[in-house]
């Protein structure tokens, strides 16, 4: 996984190397850089979108506009911090703009109950959610159960497991403070864990019968 490699010197140099190519390439608008970036982060973008709004053509439709903002302002990308970040950014704020237009609940909206008054804190040296987490579950089960979760769980799960991305990075796509990132982490594996047994207990009973 990569958030849990620890990256050599060489391997940070290429990744800055190549994120200071494609800062280079959006400013000129090249069309091959943008075409290779669809193919690439195509899939990844589109499982995002559609985990944040649980339906498909809306997730369809904001993945165009995803591209025509990287398009337009491509210049604004500075290769300082990965590219896949900066475009989960985008995307979630054409979310949470769809969402304020339609007079919907937005992401930052939506409020797991007591976390304002009893801040969630989680040790230093815990065991990491996927130590405590069940690494071999079925994703097609995983994926179905996360889109019945709450919005904010939903995401954070999501860029976690989905895109393997550090607490950290996190923080910097949802703009929510560490301590919420790790308190939303571990409110859905909570909530995960019961809705995946409740799942598996369905098609059990249906094989069965």
């Amino acid at each position: 996984m990569r958030s849990a490699t620890i990256l050599t010197a060489e391997a940070v140099a290429a990744i800055e190397r190549e994120n200071a190519e494609i800062a280079r390439g959006l400013k000129r608008q090249d069309p091959e850089l943008l075409d290779r970036l669809i193919e690439t982060y195509q899939h990844r973008l589109m499982r995002y979108l559609v985990f944040l709004t649980n339906k498909r053509e809306v997730a369809e439709d904001l993945f165009q506009e995803v591209w025509i903002r990287v398009l337009r302002r491509g210049s604004q990308y500075n290769g300082k911090a990965r590219f896949d970040t900066w475009i989960f950014t985008i995307a979630r704020n054409l979310v949470i703009d769809l969402s304020r237009k339609r007079t919907m609940a937005s992401l930052d909206e939506m409020r797991e109950g007591g976390d304002d008054e009893r801040p969630f804190e989680i040790a230093e040296d815990s065991p990491s959610p996927l130590e405590q987490f069940e690494v071999r579950e079925n994703a097609s089960e995983i994926a179905a159960v996360l889109l019945t979760l709450e919005p904010s769980y939903r995401e954070v799960l999501t860029l976690r497991f989905h895109e393997e991305m550090s607490l950290e990075e996190i923080a910097g796509v949802t703009r929510a403070p560490l301590s919420t990132v790790k308190s939303r982490l571990y409110r859905g594996l909570a909530a995960l864990k019961p809705e995946l047994l409740k799942l598996r207990a369905q098609k059990s009973a249906g094989v069965r019968s």
